[in-house]
């Protein structure tokens, strides 16, 4: 006890001294050689979990401690911003830590189990590939990573353009496992440290040989055909309109800002001979060439004025609308020429920007007032930033969150963007500016990775000029007023490997845990069938046989969890045969799917496999050996064995001895081959009656007529399912996107692979739901012969499993061709 005790002290120990390096690797600064070995307690805490369930616990609490000690300051936000208080507000950021970081408890289950088969370089290959194919699957506000760290390297940093802030976080723990490995092995030898410790010192010298590379070749004396353009930023740290609504007025609250932008934007351009001016994100709080009232169109004019007095285009966050709704936009403005054109902000904010459909409703509303009501854009645009004197610029702007985005960012340089002009309101992080050096510093890896320079203007802070190497060259301070000129250096770069492969750790990430998945479990299959069949090949034998043990309770709750699973199945295959032509959302359906089928199925194997045990006879003594328990009943003591009459939650075999009813039941094997091996071990008082007879062969046939191949479920509804809907997922991309490929080209891998899965899914679906029917049908006739002949119930079985599987595999893709063939 005492030693489980320590150990358990020593995990959490390790658990917070991680957390507590990265809340100082947080900070940024000097601080960014904690990324290299900030894990590494936490691995070697990770190291001592006893089964997978204690990998999930760890890796839950590591995401609660990492959420505590670098996003504090965001609880005290939210508290602040929604009223509810800093207290409330980080206590409801805790509880939502698995969410928010669900990178740890995939980083800490995946690497448990490789690790339990492979060794410590598989573990940690495996490990980060989880840790990022979760960033890339699950969204996080500020697409937050490990590596944004490094921005406080300048030549680390420079790696970002092979594979982005996440293929940093990759290496970063590649190094942390390196070390904890050398660590574990600190007392076998030189030999056995060498391979980690090369590791932990290869992988950083690497970096810094290409981020100098990188330097070197961005610097200005390597670059031709730059056009250099001044721009002034006016932040007026003007916040909180809703506030000055209730003071002054609507009316006077825009004459404010725009007499305010009008005054640093002349400063802009008579001080510091600007040729371009940036506002921030919504500082003009209407619509903008789409006036509402007669004031709107006098405001509109204003601005338009202002333009063609200062001859300099101007770039400002505006309110956009058409007939689906208003939208965060930045409008372009030309003198001379006026309104070029809207960007419509990609990301709103979550909940006080945008609401999704599907929770958006009266209620909610009610709920959450404040809750916002803007669309999202449509993607990127680049528009052209003209001077007077003809020099012109490639931009493309990016609107507050939009610049966590890199695919975002990356599909503009795909359209000939030469620069980014980034605009914000980063106002909440006023009192807790850790927030807006985030955020500062991940917009900065967009141009690292697109090797464009970036200017960003916020409303009271932070604005800064970012060059192609992400330097952060001029900035301001928060919450002042100000003017900053930065200069655009731009060109046309030649692609960087994101430019040219997009986000591309992420998804081969995931498609390597997929490969390793799909590896593991078809030799777990393998190495299953063949055990099965050396184990039941013939029962005359000493083969141990795989069982479950059930009491009545947990039959009960395992056999309700079959039947709602099963039924619900059948009830789906039902609606879609009585559907009177309506269409069927396919995303509802696999929800559906899931809720009502595959959780309680899961549930049920679940428990099944809870239960098991292996079955053997020894010496005329029934051997029933589970992990924590080993049983031996004497085959004399047995008197009589009952067969379930109605197998579920599967065939059931219950024992009765001397002593009475045994309220365990053997579960999950042929019980005519069970009875028969307990009489041939000595339990003669087994007897036959016509019920248990039936409920035998019955048993028997639903054993014995199984093909460890056709009847798998990874074949029937894994794999089988893609004949189907890999044509049609085509077609539907060639016709949509003009090819394969289009949806990919368009939004990204993410969107064209969340494409596939779902008509994949939608056919397993479907694919399920005629199986359903199928073996309706099978049992049906199954039940037949056991009224006149028992003893052919087997025989009847296969015959009728045959025609099902030819209907499945064959009937099924010829029905389809039917229907599509053109005759």
């Amino acid at each position: 006890m005492s030693v489980s005790i320590l150990s358990g002290w020593r995990t959490v120990a390790g658990l917070v001294l991680s957390a507590a390096l990265f809340g100082v690797y947080a900070h940024g600064g000097p601080a960014w050689p904690l990324g290299f070995i900030a894990l590494v307690p936490c691995l070697l805490a990770f190291d001592t979990a006893r089964g997978a369930g204690g990998a999930l616990r760890d890796g839950l609490l590591m995401s609660i401690a990492f959420v505590v000690a670098v996003f504090t300051w965001f609880g005290f936000a939210i508290g602040t911003f929604t009223g509810i208080g800093p207290a409330a507000g980080l206590a409801a950021l805790v509880l939502a830590a698995p969410l928010l970081q669900p990178q740890w408890i995939a980083f800490a289950l995946v690497r448990h189990v490789v690790g339990r088969r492979h060794g410590a370089l598989l573990r940690a290959l495996a490990g980060a590939s989880a840790w990022v194919a979760t960033e890339w699957l699950v969204p996080r506000l500020l697409d937050d990573t490990l590596g944004h760290g490094l921005h406080a390297s300048r030549v680390l940093r420079q790696n970002a353009d092979l594979g982005g802030a996440v293929g940093l976080t990759f290496v970063l723990i590649l190094v942390n496992e390196a070390i904890a490995t050398a660590i574990t092995r600190r007392h076998e030898g030189v030999r056995a440290l060498a391979a980690p410790l090369s590791i932990a010192f290869l992988l950083p010298i690497a970096m810094t040989g290409y981020g100098l590379s990188r330097l070197s070749s961005l610097m200005p004396s390597h670059q031709e055909d730059v056009v250099a353009v001044r721009v002034g930023m006016v932040q007026a740290n003007i916040v909180d309109y809703e506030r000055l609504r209730r003071e002054m007025g609507a009316f006077e609250v825009v004459r404010h800002v725009l007499d305010t932008h009008a005054r640093l934007s002349r400063i802009a351009t008579e001080q510091h001979d600007v040729d371009a001016l940036l506002w921030s994100e919504t500082v003009y709080p209407t619509t903008f060439g789409n006036a509402k009232s007669e004031a709107g169109q006098e405001f509109d004019q204003a601005i338009l004025d202002l333009v063609a007095l200062e001859r300099v285009p101007l770039v400002f966050g505006t309110y956009d609308r058409d007939e689906a709704g208003e939208y965060n936009a930045a409008a372009f403005v030309e003198p001379g020429k006026g309104l070029l054109g809207f960007y419509r902000k990609t990301h709103p904010f979550p909940l006080t920007e945008f609401v999704p459909a599907w929770l958006d409703g009266p209620r909610f509303r009610a709920l959450f007032p404040w809750a916002g009501t803007w669309r999202a854009g449509d993607g990127p645009r680049v528009f052209p930033l003209r001077t007077t004197d003809g020099r012109e610029v490639q931009v493309m702007p990016l609107i507050c969150l939009d610049d966590v985005d890199s695919m975002l960012a990356i599909d503009g340089a795909r359209l000939g963007a030469q620069a980014i002009l980034g605009m914000s309101n980063d106002s909440w992080f006023t009192r807790h500016p850790l927030g807006a050096e985030l955020h500062l510093n991940v917009a900065a890896f967009r141009s690292i990775e697109t090797r464009l320079p970036q200017l960003r203007v916020t409303a009271n802070g932070i604005s800064a000029a970012i060059d192609a190497r992400g330097e952060i060259v001029e900035r301001t301070a928060m919450d002042r007023e100000a003017v900053l000129v930065g200069t655009l250096h731009a060109r046309t770069p030649e692609p960087t490997l994101m430019v040219r492969w997009g986000n591309w750790v992420g998804p081969t990430a995931f498609a390597s845990l997929l490969l390793y998945g799909l590896v593991a479990m078809m030799g777990w299959i393998r190495r299953h069938w063949r055990s099965r069949h050396a184990r039941q090949a013939t029962i005359a034998d000493d083969a141990p046989l795989d069982v479950a043990m059930l009491t009545p309770f947990w039959r009960f709750v395992i056999a309700s969890l079959r039947v709602v699973s099963r039924g619900g199945v059948l009830w789906m295959a039902l609606q879609a045969l009585t559907n009177d032509g309506t269409p069927i959302n396919p995303v509802a359906q696999v929800w559906t799917f899931v809720g009502l089928v595959l959780l309680p199925e899961a549930a049920s194997w679940s428990l099944m496999r809870a239960f098991a045990a292996v079955l053997r006879i020894e010496d005329n003594t029934l051997v029933i050996e589970q992990p924590s328990r080993r049983l031996e009943i004497a085959t004399s003591d047995i008197v009589d064995a009952h067969v379930w009459h109605v197998p579920l939650p599967t065939t059931g075999v219950q024992l009765h001895l001397r002593a009475g009813p045994w309220r365990h039941a053997i579960v999950g094997i042929d019980p005519l081959r069970v009875i028969q091996r307990l009489r041939d071990a000595g339990a003669a008082g087994v007897r036959d009656s016509i019920l248990d007879a039936r409920a035998a062969h019955h048993g028997h046939a639903l054993h014995s007529v199984r093909h460890r191949l056709l009847d798998h479920p990874l074949l029937k509804f894994g794999l089988f399912p893609l004949l189907p809907a890999l044509p049609a997922f085509r077609l539907h991309q060639v016709i949509a996107y003009g090819g394969t490929f289009g949806e990919w080209q368009t939004y990204g891998a993410k969107a064209w692979l969340l494409a596939l899965f779902v008509w994949w899914a939608s056919w397993a679906v479907n694919l399920a739901m005629i199986a359903a029917g199928l073996r309706v049908l099978v049992e049906a006739g199954t039940l037949l012969p056991l009224a006149v002949r028992p003893q052919k119930t087997t025989d009847v079985r296969r015959m009728l499993e045959i025609a099902a599987r030819a209907l499945f595999y064959i009937g099924v893709p010829l029905w389809l061709a039917m229907r599509l063939w053109p005759w």
